[in-house]
């Protein structure tokens, strides 16, 4: 999966603080934020990776299960979607 620097800072600095000039961690000048080492910027690669697999694998299962809530109730995604119920 690939990963945009800007989200690696928004993950170890949520509240700013920093601004980058580039891709790379020799870009990024700290303005108010607490810096951090490259090898931590390099690490939360791997991070913010295993977290965007976490929400996806978290959403596929709130998926799966409103459609076995569905299914319990005779009912299919389609059948919410032309009642005017369903957004995706």
């Amino acid at each position: 999966m690939q990963i945009d620097p800007l989200e690696v800072l928004a993950y170890l600095r949520p509240n700013g603080g920093y601004v980058q000039m580039g891709n790379t961690y020799e870009g990024i000048v700290f303005i108010e934020a607490e810096p951090f080492t490259k090898a931590e910027y390099e690490a939360a690669f791997d991070l913010v990776d295993v977290a965007k697999a976490q929400r996806e694998e978290a959403a596929a299962a709130k998926k799966a299960a409103a459609e076995a809530k569905l299914a319990a109730l005779g009912l299919t995604a389609d059948d919410l979607k032309a009642l005017g119920l369903g957004g995706n």
